[in-house]
């Protein structure tokens, strides 16, 4: 079980960036003002993940982690990543793509908070 997961069309664009850019991904969502909560695409190794930096899981083997602050809001559910049309955070890989990532949820099911812990 895990907190993240994506839609074909995500990671069919997770695909694309890996083979445009020739290197694994990182994914990192935060409650930053620029780009709200908008999950962000990065070369694996050039975002520095915090301490207080909580891992969800992976996408299509990219670590996704989530701030503390932002994790307190979202425990509860399962997020699901998507991609639709328009631009995007400037600092995250698919903004040049004409699309960009998007976070939906759902609540998690009692059975799988406790398999979650």
């Amino acid at each position: 079980m895990t907190r993240v997961s994506c839609t074909p069309a995500a990671a069919e664009l997770i695909a694309r960036l890996k083979q445009l850019h020739g290197c694994e991904l990182l994914f990192h969502q935060s409650g930053g003002c620029c780009d709200g909560s908008a999950p962000m695409c990065y070369p694996l190794g050039e975002f520095q993940v915090g301490e207080s930096d909580v891992k969800l899981g992976e996408i299509e083997g990219c670590p996704f982690y989530m701030g503390a602050d932002q994790f307190e809001y979202w425990r509860h559910t399962h997020l699901i990543i998507d991609v639709v049309p328009g631009r995007g955070g400037g600092f995250s890989l698919e903004a040049p793509e004409g699309v960009r990532f998007i976070t939906c949820s759902r609540l998690l099911t009692g059975e799988e908070e406790a398999d979650l812990g």
